[in-house]
């Protein structure tokens, strides 16, 4: 279990980035987190990573405290961050080094299975495209089989097709161990696709300003009555997220529905 209790982040210049963030999730669960620019998503996947510490609240992972970069918490970036020293399997390898040769090779190879990347297993970062370098940090992320993995805006740089594509390569390796997925996007569909479910944050200072169910089957259908109905929903309340409104005014969105 996941859970953050009260978490707030102000800078050092007074920035006050995050406000009371509560939020708890539970173990195989995927949270998407979508809002405008400047509303600190980043700041709080770094806060959930250890990456950076919260001035108020605090994070904890199975009842413990999260005070710095933690091994059962993943991260994956926009940019894929393969070291260019090592082959493609030496990437996807990197934090398997603690375990014995045969069982390394084996869980490197049926990741890059999954992602379809078997074939290219000795190539080196640099002759990848970005979209096979994504597929690579993915796989790398989820072979040491964390507890939660974060996800910064993993996708945005590609093209829609890559996306499209990466999102089902995602949702094949999390179904093999089922971690905690945190993902921040500014893609309303990726989220709906991927996320069971959705917070839509309000900026200055950033806070959680709804959640939104996304109950639907997998594989979800993008052209669905159903799947459309919930994107209107958040794009309702990320609308609403970002007008001056009164306090009374955030908790009658928490019970809005097209």
């Amino acid at each position: 279990m996941l859970t953050l209790e009260g978490v707030g982040k102000t800078y050092a210049n007074g920035v006050h980035a995050l406000d009371a963030v509560n939020l708890s999730v539970g173990p195989g669960e995927i949270v998407a987190i979508v809002g405008g620019s400047g509303c600190g998503k980043s700041t709080l996947l770094r806060a959930i990573s250890g990456l950076d510490t919260p001035s108020q609240g605090r994070v904890l992972l199975d009842g413990e405290k999260v005070t710095k970069p933690h091994e059962k918490i993943g991260i994956i970036f926009q940019e894929p961050r393969l070291l260019p020293w090592l082959t493609v399997a030496g990437n996807v390898g990197f934090g398997l080094e603690d375990r014995p040769k045969a069982e390394r090779d084996a869980r490197v190879a049926e990741a890059l299975t999954r992602v379809g990347l078997s074939e290219k297993a000795n190539m080196w970062p640099r002759e990848l495209s970005g979209g096979q370098a994504q597929r690579v940090a993915i796989a790398r992320a989820l072979v040491p089989r964390p507890e939660v993995l974060l996800l910064d805006e993993p996708f945005s740089a590609l093209d829609a097709f890559t996306r499209v594509d990466l999102q089902d390569h995602l949702l094949g390796l999390w179904a093999d161990t089922r971690p905690i997925l945190i993902l921040v996007t500014h893609d309303v569909d990726e989220a709906v696709v991927l996320a069971d479910r959705i917070m839509v944050m309000r900026p200055r200072p950033g806070r959680i300003f709804d959640e939104i169910a996304a109950d639907l089957p997998r594989p979800r259908e993008r052209q669905s009555s159903a799947f459309d109905r919930v994107r209107r929903h958040v794009m309702a309340a990320l609308d609403r997220s970002l007008k001056p409104v009164a306090p009374s005014d955030a908790n009658e969105a928490a019970a809005f529905w097209w």
